[in-house]
């Protein structure tokens, strides 16, 4: 008898015009415990009654479940490497842990779809969850974050999507066809971003504002530009991160922000992004970026395979 394959969930959707991020907590009861399992099997039912209305709108959600209800939400082994959001101090900033049991990465070109899916999957979960954080993101331009920089242009594409963001057997047999997630929410000081020339942002980027183009790397012993710290590669010479970032924000109400979210089927990869980051390579040598945006929130959670979802209504 043949098996039916692993079905994953769709980590590689794309990019859209709009994304919700809504992390939240479940309440530690049997009753809660048990609704959340329901509504998790049944998340690709209710995705496709909310996609059917615009076909064309490329709507998706990816579900994140962290490391501390993943044992009694699914009954299953761990991930090899899951974990709750590792904290990174360095001398001036701080990667910083905040709480979260569910993450949905809500995504469609039309904002409504969004909201919709949003308020039918709250409606399911009832008082048996608390909304722990909810940022609505936007596309802006030519997929640039507020900062004036083009955003994602390190992701894999292609067949490199899949090899650099799920799990194989070879890497851990309990969670093949899944995917680390770690999210990060953080403001910006515009005022003084818009203070420094050009030239001096292009310095901490690492790239171009204008076109894009990917400027030399510093000199070692000296403090290295974004993108040079925020790019791992393996010991094979690849990339495993596959970036969905969204700006958020609210002019009125002086609120910049750009929404980290980067799957990949290695949670190691991140966690040494963030430390080249927040640490520095060398030590001390943070990413000046962190002078001008502050991340408010860290969480890790896994997306499983949407077959291991689905399996989770079985009992």
């Amino acid at each position: 008898m043949s098996r039916v394959p692993i079905q994953s969930q769709r980590v590689d959707a794309p990019l859209t015009q709009s994304a919700t991020f809504l992390i939240l907590d479940i309440a530690d009861t049997p009753d809660a415990t048990k609704t959340a399992r329901s509504v998790l099997a049944s998340i690709d039912d209710l995705a496709k009654n909310v996609s059917i209305r615009d076909l064309g709108a490329q709507f998706a959600c990816t579900v994140g479940i962290g490391a501390k209800v993943w044992d009694r939400v699914t009954g299953l082994p761990r991930p090899s490497e899951l974990h709750p959001f590792r904290e990174f101090k360095g001398a001036k900033h701080t990667a910083v842990a905040t709480p979260g049991d569910l993450l949905f990465h809500i995504r469609s070109e039309r904002r409504d779809l969004c909201f919709e899916f949003e308020r039918q999957l709250l409606d399911l979960l009832g008082d048996t969850v608390k909304v722990i954080d909810v940022t609505v993101g936007f596309r802006y331009f030519d997929v640039r974050d507020l900062l004036g920089f083009v955003d994602g242009t390190a992701n894999p594409v292609g067949q490199d999507v899949p090899a650099s963001t799920l799990i194989t057997a070879e890497d851990d047999g309990h969670a093949v066809g899944g995917s680390y997630i770690v999210v990060q929410k953080y403001v910006h000081d515009m005022t003084a971003w818009k203070k420094l020339s050009t030239e001096a942002q292009e310095a901490i980027i690492g790239r171009s504002k204008l076109d894009n183009i990917e400027l030399e790397d510093a000199p070692n012993g000296t403090q290295a530009s974004h993108k040079t710290l925020a790019t791992i590669e393996d010991e094979h010479g690849e990339k495993h991160i596959l970036r969905d970032n969204m700006p958020f924000g609210n002019p009125g109400s002086g609120e910049f922000g750009t929404y980290f979210i980067g799957y990949s089927r290695k949670l190691w990869v991140i966690e040494k992004m963030l430390q080249r980051m927040f640490i520095g390579d060398p030590t001390g040598l943070h990413d000046r970026l962190l002078d001008y945006s502050t991340p408010l929130t860290g969480c890790t959670f896994f997306a499983p395979s949407a077959s291991l979802l689905s399996g989770l209504g079985d009992d």
